[in-house]
């Protein structure tokens, strides 16, 4: 069972904990089953890889790491800040996230 998270892919987080606190990047990827996204520049770790056709030389390379979502909160649209995140029925009727700082919607 996955559990419903506060950030989606491309998104753009800020990392309010851990080593890589107070920087920011895009949401790659989001693994809603381990709680753990993959956020782009963030998390750097570096990982010993075996020749192959994309690296045929092998050696150590640089990636991200998952970060767990309780570090991560969603950028504001409008202000540019970290923000909380809420979810209303919109005009539509269709449900969708909105920056609780400035009450904008999320796209």
């Amino acid at each position: 069972m996955s559990v419903k998270l506060h950030i989606k892919k491309g998104d753009t987080v800020y990392v309010n904990a851990g080593d890589s606190k107070g920087q920011q990047g895009k949401v790659l990827k989001v693994d809603a089953a381990k709680q753990r996204a993959i956020v782009e520049g963030v998390n750097i770790c570096k990982k010993a890889t075996k020749p192959n056709a994309k690296n045929p030389q092998g050696g150590i390379v640089e990636q991200e790491a998952p970060i767990h979502v309780s570090n991560l909160q969603v950028i504001d649209p409008k202000s540019g800040k970290p923000t909380k995140v809420g979810r209303k029925l919109n005009a539509d009727g269709k449900l969708v996230r909105y920056a609780k700082k400035s009450g904008e919607e999320i796209k």
